[in-house]
C-alpha cells in the first residue's frame, strides 16, 4: 500500500488496509514481495499528478499487479486507465467496500472495468441535514463504521495520527476541483470519532491531527442535538481527554467560517494545540471575489488579532495562490501588506495553474507563466524572511515538544508546528527520551522556521504509551 498526497489520503489508506486484512490479504512493507501494489493517488496540483503516475510506473517495474485508487483514480477513471496500461485496474471510491474482491480479480488475471467518473456532489441531497441517512448508501472514504471491528490498520508507528472528521466540501471556489470528485460535505458522528481516537491512542498515537476538506463546517449536517454548527467546539474537549492523547490539532479552517466561539475553543481548551491552519489563499478583495471566496486584508488581520488576544504564541499558517487570472501588481502589493502585518508562522506559496473542469479554467486575464513564476519567487522570498523572524521571536519562550525522532539527534514538534509542513524542534541535551515523550523546553535559537530547544527543569510534560504500529511503510 503506497500513499501519496495529504493526511486525508493517509486515513483512507489505513481504512483500506483494515478492510483488506480482515478479508484475507496480508500487507507487506516491500513492494517486491507483494502480489498486488495498491497506489493511493493524489491529484491536488500538477506535480502531485506526476508523482502519482511516476509511482504507478515504478510499482509496475516490481512485476506485481498494480491497482490505482484515490483521488486521481476517482477523478479520471477510465481516462487514466486508457493512458496508463501499466495499471492493471483503476478503481474509484465506490469500489472501496469491495476492494478485497477486486484485488482477488486482479491477482487472478480477471479484468476489472475501470471506474467511470461522476460529479459526486450529485450523490447526496443538496440540504446538509438530509445527508446523514443518505450517506449510508454512498461510499465515503475514511468513514468506516466503529462497531465490533475496527476497519483501520495503522501503516506506521508514528506518535501522531490523522483523524478524519468529515469528507467533501460544499464551497465552490473557482480554482478548486476537489468537491466534484470528493463530493458534498459529510460529517462523521462525534461518538465514532471519540471511539477511533481511543483506538488510535491504544496504537501509540499521542497527537491527533483532525483532517477534512473544511473543518469549520463540521457538524452542520448533524442536527442540533449533536451540536450543529457548534459540534466542533463540543467535540474538542472530548477528544482532548481521551486516555493516552496529549494533543489534538485542528487543520483546514476556512477563514470566512471561523467563528469567535471556535477561535476561543481552539485557543483555550486544555489539550488542544493553539494552532490555526487558515486557508486565506489571498487577501485582495478583488482576487478573492474571482476565487468565489470572502474576506480582505483588514478582516483577515482582525481574525489574526482575535486569535492572539486569546493565545499570543498561537501558531498560524496558511497557503496563498499568486498569479490568479486578473491579478494585478496592486493585488500582489495587498497580499504583501497582509503577510507583513500578520506575522504568520508558515506560509505555502503556490502559483496558479488551470485545473480541469473548474470555473477559473475559463476565466480571462490569464497571466504569462513567467509572470506567475516571478510572483511566486517574490512572495516566497518575503515569506521566508517573515517566518524566520516569527521563529526568532519565540527565542526565550517555553514550548512542549512531542518527540518524533530519538536516534542520533532528538527532534520533534511544538504546538505551533504541524506534521511535515511547519518546521521542527531540535532538542539539545535531551537525555534519556523515546519517541512519543513530551518534553517541556526553552527555545534557545532558531534556523529559518525550525527551533533549537533545551529541556527545562522537570522537562517531562508527558510520557509515551506503548506503540502498536504495523511497521508497514507508506
Amino acid at each position: 500500500m503506497l500513499t501519496l498526497g495529504c493526511a486525508r489520503n493517509e486515513v483512507d489508506s489505513e481504512e483500506l488496509a483494515g478492510r483488506l486484512t480482515t478479508q484475507g490479504w496480508e500487507l507487506t512493507d516491500d513492494p517486491g514481495d507483494g502480489d498486488v501494489v495498491v497506489v493511493n493517488t493524489c491529484t491536488f496540483v500538477e506535480s502531485a499528478k506526476k508523482d502519482s503516475v511516476d509511482t504507478l510506473l515504478a510499482a509496475s517495474d516490481t512485476g506485481a499487479k498494480v491497482v490505482a485508487v484515490g483521488c486521481m483514480a476517482e477523478r479520471y477513471g477510465h481516462e487514466l486507465a486508457d493512458n496508463l496500461p501499466e495499471a492493471d485496474a483503476v478503481l474509484g471510491f465506490d469500489h472501496y467496500p469491495h476492494l478485497a474482491e477486486r484485488l482477488d480479480d486482479v491477482a487472478g488475471g480477471r479484468t476489472v472495468a475501470a471506474h467511470t467518473p461522476t460529479d459526486r456532489r450529485t450523490l447526496l441531497p443538496l440540504t446538509p441535514v438530509e445527508r446523514p441517512s443518505a450517506a449510508e448508501e454512498v461510499a465515503v472514504p475514511g468513514h468506516a463504521g466503529w462497531g465490533p471491528r475496527v476497519l483501520r490498520t495503522r501503516l506506521d508507528d508514528a506518535p501522531v495520527a490523522p483523524l478524519k472528521i468529515a469528507s467533501g466540501c460544499d464551497r465552490r471556489c473557482s480554482f478548486c476541483a476537489i468537491p466534484s470528485f470528493r463530493g458534498s460535505f459529510v460529517s462523521r458522528h462525534p461518538d465514532d470519532l471519540v471511539a477511533e481516537a481511543a483506538w488510535l491512542a491504544g496504537q501509540g498515537a499521542r497527537e491527533l491531527f483532525l483532517v477534512s476538506e473544511n473543518s469549520t463546517s463540521y457538524g452542520k449536517d448533524l442536527g442540533r442535538d449533536l451540536g450543529g454548527t457548534r459540534a466542533l467546539e463540543r467535540l474538542l474537549p472530548r477528544l482532548a481527554t481521551v486516555d493516552g492523547v496529549h494533543r489534538v490539532r485542528v487543520s483546514y479552517l476556512q477563514p470566512a467560517e471561523t467563528r469567535p466561539d471556535l477561535v476561543r475553543a481552539i485557543a483555550t481548551t486544555p489539550g488542544v494545540a493553539t494552532y490555526f491552519d487558515l486557508s486565506f489563499q489571498h487577501s485582495s478583495e478583488t482576487v478573492l471575489r474571482r476565487m468565489r471566496r470572502f474576506g480582505s486584508t483588514d478582516s483577515f488581520l482582525a481574525l489574526v488579532d482575535q486569535i492572539r488576544e486569546y493565545a499570543p504564541e498561537a501558531g498560524i499558517r496558511t497557503n496563498v495562490i499568486v498569479g490568479f487570472p486578473g491579478e494585478t501588481e496592486d493585488d500582489v502589493a495587498e497580499l504583501e501588506r497582509f503577510l507583513t502585518a500578520a506575522r504568520l508562522d508558515a506560509v505555502g506559496v503556490f502559483g496558479y495553474s488551470d485545473e480541469d473542469g473548474t470555473e477559473a479554467e475559463s476565466f480571462d486575464g490569464k497571466l504569462a507563466a513567467g509572470t506567475v513564476a516571478e510572483r511566486v519567487t517574490r512572495i516566497s522570498t518575503l515569506v521566508e524572511q517573515l517566518t524566520a523572524q516569527r521563529a526568532e521571536e519565540r527565542i526565550g519562550t517555553v514550548v512542549d515538544v512531542l518527540v518524533e525522532n530519538a536516534d542520533d539527534e532528538v527532534t520533534g514538534r511544538a504546538d505551533h508546528q504541524a506534521p511535515e509542513v511547519d518546521g521542527e524542534c531540535v532538542v539539545l541535551d535531551a537525555g534519556e527520551c523515546v519517541v512519543g515523550d513530551l518534553l517541556r523546553c526553552e527555545v534557545v535559537d532558531s534556523a529559518g522556521v525550525d527551533l533549537v530547544v533545551r529541556p527545562v527543569a522537570d522537562a517531562a510534560a508527558g510520557s509515551a504509551p506503548a506503540h502498536g504500529g504495523t511497521g508497514i511503510a507508506t
